[in-house]
């Protein structure tokens, strides 16, 4: 396929096979975006919201109705100045930061087609935005930039998605605690941050009981997926926090959506960057491969 722009991106995304889903998602995104361009973010048009999405494996390039939904959520949001997303697949007991500066992506999966570890999300340098994120956080907390840390699949494999021509500077801050109280403190700090134009984003799956599926049924959607989904977003439509970050007492089929808790966490960095009257609504539902596709968008 043709891409206007020969950047490393392009150029590995025209090796992929024209019939794969994946390459008719990016001929979609080129024919969109060229009878109507994005709007470019400016201080006029307000505060960025801030999102948590749920994200697949590669397979995720392969449904079409997903890719979809993800890429025109993100194409109702004005183009951002940078990206800051926290992964489900990043945990530290410190804060860092990815590589300001263009490095290798972390392909942290296993047993897929070749062609997955092929792929390229080189995005521009992000040393302005690392700048902001040092300025939001207490001077008391060391931000560590690993230098030789890309971007991993929670966080390149759904922005490749949302903005396929991957020009926009991201950086992608570790998951320092499970403790939703010390994440929404986190989000509360990076809230000053959708000023200047930043998306703020947790990375995560509303449910991701990967042990409890049932393989040879994809189509299935497990009691425990439901249940919990459900009460996530009764929940959220109240507003109700306490309920959401004391999950662990509360939410339904715990030990099977979540049997570690680190891909609905992420959710709580998003919460902490609201501000006070603002509401959180549902931008993807459904479920694949019985999962929670629930992603969100806070403004």
């Amino acid at each position: 396929m043709t891409r206007s722009t020969a950047t490393s991106t392009a150029i590995a995304d025209a090796q992929i096979s024209a019939d794969h889903p994946f390459a008719a998602h990016l001929r979609r995104h080129v024919d969109l975006s060229t009878r109507q361009p994005s709007t470019a973010w400016t201080p006029d048009s307000g505060p960025l919201p801030a999102l948590y999405l749920s994200h697949g494996a590669p397979p995720t390039f392969e449904d079409a109705a997903w890719m979809a939904e993800l890429y025109d959520w993100a194409a109702g949001i004005p183009t951002p100045r940078a990206v800051l997303i926290v992964s489900a697949h990043w945990e530290s007991t410190s804060i860092g930061i990815t590589a300001s500066a263009p490095t290798e992506l972390v392909y942290d999966f296993g047993g897929f087609h070749p062609m997955y570890y092929r792929m390229r999300y080189d995005t521009p340098p992000a040393h302005a935005l690392a700048d902001l994120v040092r300025a939001a956080l207490p001077q008391t907390i060391d931000v560590h930039e690993h230098t030789e840390r890309g971007l991993d699949h929670g966080a390149w494999l759904p922005l490749k998605v949302m903005f396929p021509d991957a020009d926009i500077p991201v950086l992608q801050l570790s998951l320092p605690t499970d403790d939703p109280i010390r994440l929404l403190e986190l989000g509360s700090r990076l809230q000053s941050l959708r000023d200047e134009g930043v998306l703020v984003i947790g990375s995560g799956f509303m449910t991701h009981g990967l042990p409890y599926l049932n393989w040879h049924r994809p189509d299935e959607v497990p009691a425990w997926s439901v249940e919990f989904d459900d009460w996530a977003a009764a929940a959220l439509a109240r507003g109700d926090v306490d309920e959401l970050a004391d999950f662990r007492s509360r939410a339904p089929g715990l030990p099977y959506a979540h049997p570690t808790v680190e891909h609905f966490t992420p959710l709580f960095v998003t919460l902490g960057a609201a501000r006070v009257g603002e509401t959180v609504r549902t931008s993807v539902d459904g479920f694949a491969m019985g999962l929670s596709k629930r992603s969100l968008t806070v403004a």
